[in-house]
């Protein structure tokens, strides 16, 4: 595999860190957290840690703003959205930066992350006005009766979100829930704020209020439940464990939630696919960002009749891929995001290797690269006894499976309690199609990895089984941040009388009415 190893202290300048964390929702004498980066392992920057108080007392600062952020409309918001579309791309150098120090992963993978954001905030700024623009409805008889239904705010939405793909998970929610009209209560995870509150900065450039989104920083067993316990709806992204959590709070308090959980996502290589193509497709679903993304591929799938030459062409380019930890384009693949990940990534590979499973390449660390740095690895072999089969690794690791068909390929891609994404890639693109609706997942993608159907910002990407609820992108991304109200206006006539002579009279009418409706073809 190709390298490259750090030859540089990666540090932020102080007042450049002081800048942005004064935007940070905290009371000054509370210590503050060091922060590490994964390229190095060294001290980035100290970062100011709120309080549960500190979240209550953004929450009521929302509130005291809410009404003249709904007020102000969706042509109006949508401008400063789109505002802040342009500032984002145009200092996105500073940017990406950012979200390297802060992750570990590479300038291009950073950059998805500006994609995103930049994707969904043109997309949401354009339909707005229309998705959220009252609608008339039938009255119970035509003509004498009418209603109109409105989309309104939550209130205030508390977003909590993890360290992985920081940018784009934060402000991928925030801009369509600020467009509905809602205030934002934002909790980053706190080892990746800085890149958040770097967009929360253009934001405010770009035309944004005071106290319409405010960040509070701090673990989530405080203030992330804390976010929960006061907002009016929740968003949160994360593991499966930490989001059943967030749901029994969301029940208990008869709010909503929208969840996005873990992922053991599957790629199949039907017997007609263009090898070359299919490899380049799972080299870059399987490791991109070291393989911490939930809709990454960690299960390859082989039709049997060209397995051995798919494994051949792809071992062969994981093995060319280059790993490096600098601030510049040009590698493939970086650092996992810290320590706990490093462990639960070869804990699970030593695991898979000591139940006789094969490692075909990679399966070490590198530190001589990063501190936490693990080689893209492909496992075969894995059974039921190995951790790697079921739980997500979450990292650099890609098992391999071998099938007879089609239908053997659907039951292996559902053997799983996770249902977030697939991947199909065959030269027959209706028998792909085919399957899709067969697989229990959220969303497909066909001829192309995860980025297919994650930059398909129109269409909405959903989760089943243990990868979540609600759903991204799409109406439903901008929709969910809303509630239904329906106005009825009666405007001639009434719906009951007293009296049985009268009230046989009205049934009769009334009976009538729906026939000639039924006649008509009215709905």
């Amino acid at each position: 595999m190709h390298e490259t190893v750090i030859g540089t202290d990666f540090v932020l300048p102080p007042d450049r860190v002081a800048a942005l964390t004064a935007l940070i929702v905290a009371a000054r004498d509370t210590p503050p957290s060091t922060v590490r980066s994964p390229l190095t392992g060294r001290p980035l920057g100290e970062i100011p840690q709120s309080t549960p108080a500190d979240v209550a007392g953004a929450v009521q600062s929302a509130r005291a703003v809410a009404r003249q952020w709904r007020e102000l409309g969706p042509r109006r918001r949508a401008a400063i959205v789109l505002a802040f579309h342009d500032r984002l791309l145009a200092g996105r150098e500073e940017l990406l930066d950012l979200i390297q120090l802060e992750t570990g992963k590479t300038r291009a993978d950073a950059f998805e992350e500006v994609a995103e954001v930049a994707n969904v905030a043109r997309h949401y700024a354009r339909t707005a006005t229309k998705l959220l623009a009252p609608k008339r409805r039938p009255g119970v008889l035509p003509v004498l009766a009418t209603a109109v239904q409105t989309r309104l705010p939550r209130g205030v939405v508390g977003i909590v979100t993890p360290s992985n793909y920081p940018f784009s998970l934060a402000f991928g929610e925030a801009v369509p829930a600020l467009l509905a009209g809602n205030v934002v209560v934002l909790r980053p995870d706190p080892r990746t704020a800085l890149c958040v509150l770097w967009g929360l900065r253009q934001l405010v450039a770009a035309g944004l209020p005071s106290g319409v989104l405010q960040v509070v920083v701090g673990d989530g067993d405080s203030i992330g439940d804390a976010v929960v316990r006061c907002a009016d709806y929740v968003s949160f992204t994360g593991s499966t464990r930490t989001g059943r959590a967030v749901a029994a709070r969301a029940a208990a308090r008869l709010i909503g939630c929208a969840l996005e959980l873990g992922g053991k996502n599957a790629l199949y290589v039907r017997a007609d696919a263009d090898l070359p193509r299919a490899v380049d497709i799972a080299r870059r679903s399987a490791f991109t960002a070291a393989g911490q993304l939930c809709a990454h591929t960690e299960r390859i799938v082989l039709h049997r009749d060209i397995a051995e030459e798919f494994l051949r062409l792809f071992v062969a380019a994981v093995r060319e891929l280059r790993i490096g930890v600098e601030l510049d384009y040009g590698y493939d693949m970086g650092s996992l995001f810290g320590p706990e990940q490093l462990e639960r990534v070869s804990g699970h590979v030593e695991d898979a290797r000591r139940r006789g499973a094969r490692v075909l390449t990679g399966g070490r660390g590198r530190p001589e690269i990063g501190p936490w740095v693990y080689e893209p690895t492909v496992l075969e072999g894995v059974s039921a006894a190995m951790d790697v089969r079921d739980a997500e690794t979450f990292g650099p690791v890609v098992s391999i499976y071998r099938v007879d068909g089609d239908d053997a390929a659907v039951r292996l891609i559902n053997d799983s309690d996770y249902g977030l994404h697939a991947t199909i890639v065959s030269g027959d693109r209706a028998s792909a199609r085919a399957l899709a609706p067969l697989l229990r997942t959220g969303t497909v993608s066909i001829n192309e990895s995860y980025a297919a159907s994650w930059g398909a910002v129109g269409a909405a990407m959903g989760a089943r089984g243990d990868s979540g609820t609600g759903a991204r992108h799409g109406p439903d991304g901008l929709l969910g941040y809303t509630v239904v109200q329906s106005v009825a206006e009666q405007r001639a006539g009434v719906l009951g009388t007293r009296g049985a002579p009268a009230q046989r009279r009205f049934v009769d009418w009334f009976c009538r009415m729906l026939v000639a409706a039924r006649r008509s073809g009215l709905h």
